[in-house]
């Protein structure tokens, strides 16, 4: 695993159907992108998540899916399925306009 490192953001995106996900971006800027799927459901990315991916290489996009972690509201299963959480994931990708990215599953 690589060092700890801290984001250079962190914010919310609001999805839809009252929910927000938190999102944290870290490493290179101008990296690859490469996007973290925590484990759940209820589960959430942690700072461990960050040491995955080489900093100097990717531009590594960590989030809490809808109703985990720091996204809002917590434990809600209102309008949580896989095809909402997909959705939300196309969502992220568009906002952070970014083309194509690397998915990566824990």
């Amino acid at each position: 695993m690589y060092s700890l490192i801290e984001p250079y953001k962190s914010a919310y995106l609001y999805v839809g159907d009252d929910h927000e996900l938190y999102y944290e971006e870290c490493g290179n800027p101008d990296g690859k992108p490469a996007v973290f799927l925590h484990g759940g459901p209820g589960g959430a990315f942690s700072e461990e998540s960050r040491r995955l991916f080489d900093p100097e290489k990717y531009r590594i996009i960590l989030y809490d899916q809808r109703g985990a972690g720091r996204s809002r509201p917590f434990a809600s299963i209102k309008a949580n399925t896989i095809g909402h959480l997909v959705t939300d994931m196309e969502k992220l990708r568009a906002h952070l306009d970014i083309e194509r990215w690397m998915v990566v599953g824990g």
